[in-house]
């Protein structure tokens, strides 16, 4: 089957765990794994593009397309800073988890055993798909000049992220990460962080995917230079052992609620 005529309606979600099964067999041995492992453990990210994909071009092809409905079809705008990153911003629109868990594609890939499964020799430990109801699932989407996700940590241990749809790099949008930090939402220290630590940056084009380890990692994306440089991501939330339980603090949860008490609004100039 062509790929560009690939959709959702035409992929089985019943046999989406076979299908990775047999692509990882193909495409992995256990070395490349513990390889990545390593890298894992070192940055807090490990990213799956054209030269090692992760799951088959078909199916990332028919996960944007569902994106991509979705995002006309729910997307609300954000511009706000946030206080428990220390006043960073949030320019851009966003579809809601409970939006996103309409698709039976997204809902199947996500939640595979057999995706999970392979993750897990990546980080060295259990992922669990279970976190806040609102933080399962959270498509951002960026179109304008400025337009940015600033500095932040999750609540979670892990996100794996699929990158839909990339600017150019001279357009903005790659992303930023420091490994091996810690969020404080009292005190977040995020510019002394930048001060103190390495910054690494990673650029991304349409179709990568990556692993973050997303509560120690501070990480944002790098503002669009241009309007019209859209760029469409689909962010996935997962726990690990130590999340299980979790009382979620601060007030912030902006994705969900832009009148949360952490967050200040902003307009956007035009």
């Amino acid at each position: 089957m062509n790929a560009r005529a690939m959709n959702a309606r035409e992929i089985d979600v019943h046999e989406i765990d076979e299908t990775l099964e047999k692509f990882l067999a193909e495409n992995y041995t256990p070395e490349r794994v513990q390889q990545l492992a390593d890298r894992f453990q070192r940055t807090g990210f490990v990213k799956f593009d054209s030269h090692m994909r992760i799951v088959p071009e078909e199916l990332i092809t028919a996960v944007r397309a569902e994106a991509d409905r979705l995002v006309r079809e729910h997307k609300e705008r954000r511009d706000l800073v946030l206080g428990t990153t220390g006043g960073t911003p949030r320019n851009l629109s966003v579809v809601k988890s409970q939006d996103v868990e309409q698709s039976d594609l997204i809902r199947a890939v996500t939640r595979s055993e057999v995706l999970l499964t392979f993750l897990a020799g990546i980080t060295r430990e259990r992922i669990i798909p279970e976190v806040s109801d609102d933080e399962r699932y959270l498509i951002t989407h960026q179109e304008f000049a400025s337009d940015t996700h600033g500095w932040h940590w999750d609540d979670y241990s892990f996100a794996f992220n699929w990158a839909l749809r990339m600017p150019p790099i001279a357009s903005g949008g790659m992303v930023q990460a420091v490994p091996h930090t810690h969020w404080d939402k009292n005190a977040p220290r995020i510019n002394e962080t930048l001060c103190e630590r390495q910054i690494d940056t990673y650029g991304l084009v349409s179709g990568d995917l990556y692993l973050l380890r997303s509560d120690t990692t501070m990480h944002r994306t790098v503002p669009l230079t241009e309007d019209g440089a859209v760029r469409t991501m689909l962010v996935v939330s997962w726990s690990a052992e130590r999340d299980l339980g979790k009382v979620l603090t601060g007030n912030d949860r902006w994705w969900e609620n832009p009148e949360a008490g952490a967050a200040q609004p902003v307009h956007r100039a035009g």
